[in-house]
């Protein structure tokens, strides 16, 4: 690998590479905290060297490719494009995490391969296209995505994708096109799935070190390498012996509640064990008693029986609701 070809590093990007290419076996990670606190983990480098030939793989990513990173090496995101590019010998340029990417202007005329979190994708497209600027590859992680989102990213004609992962699998080991408005993601290189009897989510990759991950992830599978992601287990809802996925809800809703900020969650019922309540950002204009209505058009018994506003939902670091029992 020629080092020079990994511009703009920072004291993040300098301390993760200092500790990746050093003689140890292992690198430190921080997982993201979106179910608990942030706990540090080790990886094997070896893991996550394989990560990274299955992602050039999958977008053909080569010693002539242009890479452009505006995450921070904190995380595993970041720390991942600095180990395909050392796969590949690829081209890869760091710039300050921000929300509007490519706003220094100062690259060449295509990118090959570029990650963002959701709350960077309206500052990416207000650039992309700027002095002939184009992006053939864009991936999301994170955070979960908006409809409107995904829609923004459609309609801009880029060659995107929802990622699949965790800090444990180093990086995404599935990814689904917003281009091609897929609703289920498929495994990458070398990776297969299945599922245990509660419909969770296992990983297997054979040549990995680290070759089982057990998920918390509820799914629908398609085959060995494909399936449709339903919600977290551990935030199932029991009311009244229905078993309610709060994602799914929300993913229902997302039409009526537009740009709104919300999520599902629920709260002790006498009656039905748990019942089902919606947490929403403050909004003075809202009609709630027409909203409630048009909700439980859509879900029928799985509709919220309350809902609840607060001054701002709190999230995590990187964007993730912080989804409360109440």
């Amino acid at each position: 690998m020629d080092y020079s070809r990994i511009i703009g590093i920072d004291d993040d990007a300098k301390k993760f590479l200092d500790e990746f290419l050093s003689d140890s076996v292992d690198v430190t990670a921080h997982t993201s905290g979106s179910t608990g606190k942030p706990k540090a983990i080790k990886l094997k480098k070896s893991d996550m060297r394989l990560s990274a030939r299955s992602t050039n793989q999958f977008f053909g990513i080569n010693d002539q490719s242009i890479l452009v990173s505006p995450l921070s090496c904190r995380y595993i995101a970041g720390m991942m494009m600095v180990v395909r590019a050392i796969e590949s010998n690829s081209h890869l340029l760091f710039e300050k995490p921000s929300n509007a990417p490519l706003s220094a202007g100062r690259y060449l005329k295509t990118i090959d391969l570029l990650p963002v979190v959701p709350s960077q994708i309206s500052g990416l497209l207000d650039n992309v296209g700027r002095n002939g600027l184009t992006v053939r590859n864009v991936i999301v992680g994170g955070a979960p995505m908006s409809m409107k989102m995904e829609q923004m990213l459609r309609e801009s004609g880029i060659n995107s994708y929802a990622t699949y992962g965790m800090t444990e699998t180093c990086s995404h080991v599935a990814l689904r096109s917003i281009l091609r408005n897929e609703d289920y993601f498929t495994a990458l290189p070398g990776v297969k799935f299945s599922v245990d009897d509660d419909c969770r989510l296992l990983i297997h990759r054979n040549s990995a070190e680290v070759k089982t991950l057990h998920t918390n992830d509820v799914v629908r599978l398609l085959g060995d390498t494909r399936f449709v992601w339903v919600g977290r287990y551990d935030n199932v809802i029991n009311s009244g012996g229905i078993k309610i996925h709060p994602e799914e809800i929300e993913r229902q809703l997302h039409p009526v509640m537009g740009n709104r900020t919300f999520y599902i969650t629920s709260r002790s019922s006498e009656k039905w064990g748990e019942e089902v309540v919606m947490v929403v950002e403050r909004d003075d204009e809202l009609n709630v008693k027409d909203l409630m209505c048009q909700i439980k058009a859509m879900v029928g018994v799985k509709a919220p029986k309350e809902m609840i506003f607060v001054d701002a939902v709190e999230r995590t670091s990187n964007g993730k609701i912080v989804r409360i029992k109440l």
